[in-house]
């Protein structure tokens, strides 16, 4: 077994999220994340702000890659409650009971825009997954420029929109439809409200204060995130509009054809996960 096995059991072994149904979910998720500490070269003792931390799966990964002598800390605007199969709360308690529990600080119900920290208090601020759960191209502008002045460098992971293969045509329509209804929502708790492309990504970094040092597209075909947003926007699509405020009846029309769409390719091309999109950033305060 090589060094980078090793690394992946250890991070396995403190995850409980899924537990032991030998499905491979848990080693699936965790192989992808490994992938996205190595591009972003996460060192050795580094001190790391994680945005948007969920029930851990990056987590746990950043603090395996930082060491015995790193730190991370991450913050989610969630409740503890919120979540399955374990809430958040549930997760952060098995991370903390883990072999490297004591390098990790799990934050809830916390908003980034309300939080201070003194200047280059980090080395690197990540962000892994979790833009298109935003309210708003603005909020994630806000956000970006906050945490500037607290991180060295950016690292950035969110679903690539631009499809390489036909079975990514389904994770793509779902996470669509998701953000057409969202966007007539006063309020929301969803995974998908605001969806933003590589390009739009790089406009707002770039416009919050950071410099673009290199970008990457990573395909982890196994992962499981396509089918669960796919069935997710199946069975709940009609609940979630009937939470949208204001929603026209041509868009009301437009989405159910996307959703007989959506039927229609499940079942004729299957489900492939989106690419990832990811890209390491530099605060232009240290330009």
């Amino acid at each position: 077994m090589n060094r980078d096995q090793d690394q992946q059991r250890l991070v396995e072994a403190c995850m409980a999220i899924y537990g032991d149904s030998g499905d491979g979910i848990q080693r699936v998720q965790t192989e992808h994340r490994c992938k996205l500490a190595q591009f972003w070269q996460i060192q050795k003792g580094e001190r790391v702000l994680e945005i948007g931390c969920g029930q851990g799966d990056t987590t746990v990964v950043l603090a395996q890659f930082v060491g015995e002598g790193g730190f991370v800390h991450g913050i989610d605007i969630a409740s503890p409650d919120y979540g399955a199969p374990m809430t958040l709360g549930e997760a952060a308690a098995e991370l903390k009971a883990s072999a490297i529990g004591g390098r990790i600080q799990l934050d809830f119900e916390t908003d980034v825009l309300e939080l201070e920290f003194p200047y280059e208090a980090f080395d690197t601020i990540v962000m892994s997954h979790c833009s298109w759960y935003f309210a708003s191209r603005e909020q994630l502008q806000q956000v970006l420029a906050k945490v500037s002045k607290w991180g060295k460098r950016l690292c950035f992971a969110e679903w690539d929109a631009r499809m390489t293969e036909t079975g990514q045509y389904p994770h793509l329509l779902a996470a669509l439809i998701q953000a057409q209804y969202e966007a007539y929502k006063p309020d929301s708790q969803s995974n998908i409200r605001t969806l933003f492309a590589p390009d739009d990504l790089l406009e707002i970094a770039e416009a919050a204060g950071w410099s673009l040092h290199s970008e990457t597209s990573i395909y982890s075909p196994e992962l499981q995130d396509g089918g669960w947003e796919v069935d997710y926007t199946l069975q709940c699509y009609e609940e979630e509009m009937g939470a949208a405020v204001g929603i026209p009846n041509k868009l009301t029309a437009l989405i159910a054809s996307q959703i007989s769409l959506l039927h229609e390719a499940k079942r004729t091309h299957g489900i492939k996960p989106l690419p990832t999109f990811a890209f390491i950033a530099a605060s232009k305060e240290r330009d």
